[in-house]
């Protein structure tokens, strides 16, 4: 095992981690759809760049999936006024004007992006702010224009609050859903990515959210993903929810876009933790049994799923995970988007730790697996603002940015009986790509393959290999070469191997410069016994300092060096990186597993010590001041 290395000796694992007409009149997603019945069975997936030996991928790339600016609808309502142009700027490190007028700069700046506005109501938000009459012709929206042009944010927040809910109850005033809205909006979002686009250097993607709110607030949300150029991408209007609620029409839309236009698409998730038990229910929307094609349709529109972000995190809960330590985390756990409650046994269909050992079990039955998911995150900010950075937090919302000294106590999200607040808020997420080069075709590629990693916000960096015949010298030479040409890369499939050997992994991990030092490196595996229940184990692979595991074989935690005064910690304390090769010590060659690693860094300030030391904020007794930022692997997946 290699515990705690020196800076000197990130050297070997810096060198192996670094690298670098008009077209056709828009369709209507309705025009552009096909009978399910007349979509043949799915080819395994769009076609994927081939790795050779010269092409293997050396640097992990950072960026952010998920991002509204003032576009949507529920952001402008809130009184948001970025621009796709602004929120491109604000990824590249430049200097932007905040929603409330703060001057706001990234300290680091992402190598590729996305705008992701909603495409419900997308092009609306500016003709109700501009007073558009055929808009304030309905009382319900003229409300909302009288709320929004008031000056009272709560006035402002109240009226966004009620556009959510009455978007998740399909009860949205008829003018809302009038697709000519969207066409001039479409345009002008493809257009922004395709200004912002510098192969090598910013890698921008096309891209759009679908927001399903599934029986009143169930949010299975999806992020659309867009691999090609935007003369492919204005063919066609994004999918909205006025047209269909149900995921597997939008993979027909998907697989009808690709088609027509040689692209290629993928989808990722949202988190589960607010879908009520909906985001992997075993069965299709409709309530159907699930079929071979279905689990084959997700498994290829669907590669990635978002493991944390602003509302939260859903790799695991306490109630699923007693055993795990680190799962109380970052929860939203109290109902759906509009907080309906939960039902009676929702959770172990919100997150993706069951969700993995469900689709091994479901793989015996379909023959694919439906939940074959990688790692990923996103903020899902909704001020064009994408900020990650704990002590420069511009939160989800314009009334939620640090203008608002009191944005702790500030509703972010309400509900008949309760409310998120603003303290909830998680400065979250980031996703790295693993790829040979910062272009839109190599990035795409990385995240249809899989081989990323999902960050609650540092760009710490995440290596992880499956193979036979891995051991700890291996790191003395180029490992990544040897993980890929002797195993597999995370985000693959491991198959069985040399007759009774156990699989062996190669993982590191290196800190984010800038954030805190690496606590310790896990392996967590997920199976389904002879009974057919799940199960899960957690391993400690290495770590920082001189610590023991104790009698219960539990790793002690590690210390704060968090001062709450001032807001600092040692930035001495912890690992610079931690390596280790693993095998498996209880391994059955004949049941399918999943593997993946997570990293765990010291004890950091949360951006609520942040506003509590800069801003003179007093956040209450149960704001959480200090937490610890993890990063997770792509899973490998073993198949006898």
């Amino acid at each position: 095992m290699r515990k705690t290395l020196l800076y000197a000796s990130l050297i070997p694992l810096l060198a192996a981690c670094a690298q670098e007409a008009d077209p056709p009149a828009p369709e209507t997603a309705a025009e552009a759809a096909v009978p399910a019945e007349t979509l043949e069975t799915p080819a395994p997936g769009p076609a994927v760049s081939e790795m050779v030996a010269d092409e293997i991928p050396r640097r992990a790339f950072f960026g952010d999936t998920h991002v509204h600016t003032g576009w949507s609808a529920d952001a402008g309502m809130d009184g948001a006024v970025t621009s796709p142009e602004d929120a491109y700027r604000f990824a590249l490190g430049q200097e932007v004007t905040s929603n409330s007028g703060l001057k706001a700069q990234l300290g680091r700046p992402y190598d590729w992006f996305m705008v992701t506005d909603h495409s419900d109501g997308m092009g609306t938000i500016n003709e109700i702010l501009a007073g558009n009459p055929e808009m304030i012709a309905d009382e319900t929206i003229k409300r909302w224009y009288e709320a929004l042009t008031s000056g009272d944010e709560k006035r402002a927040a109240a009226a966004k609050s009620e556009l959510v809910v009455m978007q998740s109850e399909e009860r949205l005033p008829a003018v809302v859903m009038d697709p000519k809205w969207m066409k001039s909006a479409w345009e002008k979002t493809v257009q922004a990515a395709e200004d912002f686009y510098d192969p090598g250097t910013f890698t921008t993607f096309i891209a759009y959210e679908w927001t399903v709110n599934a029986g009143g607030g169930d949010n299975l949300h999806r992020n659309v993903i867009f691999k090609g150029t935007g003369d492919q991408a204005l063919q066609v209007l994004p999918l909205t929810t006025f047209e269909t609620q149900d995921p597997e029409k939008l993979w027909e839309w998907m697989a009808n876009y690709e088609a027509k236009t040689g692209d290629s698409l993928h989808a990722i998730p949202h988190n589960g933790n607010m879908s009520n038990g909906r985001m992997f229910e075993e069965s299709r929307f409709d309530g159907s049994p699930m079929t071979p094609d279905w689990a084959e349709q997700r498994q290829k529109y669907e590669r990635l799923y978002e493991v944390t972000q602003i509302k939260g995190q859903s790799e695991s809960h306490p109630m699923l995970s007693p055993d795990d330590e680190f799962s109380d985390w970052d929860l939203w756990d109290r109902g759906n988007l509009i907080l309906n409650p939960k039902p009676e046994g929702a959770l172990p269909y919100e997150y993706w730790r069951p969700a993995l050992a469900a689709g091994l079990r479901l793989e015996d039955s379909l023959g694919a697996n439906p939940f074959k998911y990688g790692a990923n995150a996103g903020t899902d900010t909704h001020t064009g603002l994408s900020s990650t950075e704990e002590g420069n937090f511009f939160g989800k919302f314009k009334t939620l940015e640090p203008t608002n000294i009191e944005r702790w106590d500030f509703p972010l999200l309400t509900g008949p009986t309760d409310a998120y607040m603003g303290w909830e808020m998680a400065a979250s997420g980031v996703t790295g790509v693993w790829s040979t080069e910062n272009t839109r075709e190599a990035i795409w590629d990385a995240m249809y393959r899989r081989e990323t990693f999902a960050t609650s916000g540092p760009r710490m960096s995440v290596r992880f290999f499956g193979g036979y015949d891995f051991a700890e010298s291996d790191f003395d030479g180029d490992w990544v070469a040897k993980g890929y040409a002797d195993g597999v890369p995370m985000g693959a499939d491991l198959a069985s191997g040399p007759e009774g050997a156990a699989p062996s992994f190669l993982v590191a991990a290196m800190k984010d410069p800038e954030s805190g030092g690496l606590d310790r490196v896990q392996v967590i595996k997920v199976w389904v016994d002879a009974e057919g229940q799940a199960q899960e184990r957690i391993y400690d692979l290495a770590w920082s300092g001189e610590r023991q595991p104790g009698p219960d074989g539990k790793l002690p935690a590690v210390e704060s060096t968090v001062n709450p005064e001032s807001a600092t910690f040692d930035t001495t304390a912890g690992a610079a990186q931690l390596t280790a090769a693993w095998t498996d010590p209880e391994f059955d060659p004949s049941i399918k597993a999943v593997y993946y690693v997570r990293v765990l860094e010291i004890p950091t300030p949360r951006w609520t010590l942040y506003d509590q030391v800069n801003l003179g904020a007093e956040p209450g007794p149960d704001v959480p001041l200090v937490h610890q930022e993890r990063a997770f692997s792509s899973p490998i997946w073993y198949t006898p």
